[in-house]
């Protein structure tokens, strides 16, 4: 009798020490992201219809890469000039 007590009490104090320390896990953290601009102007360089991205070369000479619909894929070509407003990607 007295070993089943001191054995349910090793697994009570056992359970509730690993269920404080899964509690005490910090959220995940959903910047994980890369940072994009609100607001992009630049020239198409590329455009994927089958994946939906288009590529956009700022002036300053950087590159962003953004997914897009393919009704709006399919207006753009590479060379054309671009200013869009972007919409944050949902959270996670």
């Amino acid at each position: 009798m007295k070993r089943w007590l001191v054995l349910s009490g090793v697994l009570t104090t056992t359970a509730l020490l690993t269920t404080g320390l899964a509690f005490g896990q910090p959220k995940a953290d959903c910047k994980t992201r890369a940072q994009t601009p609100e607001k992009v102007e630049g020239q198409v360089v590329a455009v994927d219809q089958s994946g939906g991205r288009v590529t956009i070369r700022e002036q300053n000479g950087t590159t962003h890469e953004f997914q897009t619909n393919r009704e709006t894929l399919k207006d753009m070509k590479p060379g054309d000039k671009i200013e869009a407003k972007l919409r944050e990607a949902p959270k996670c």
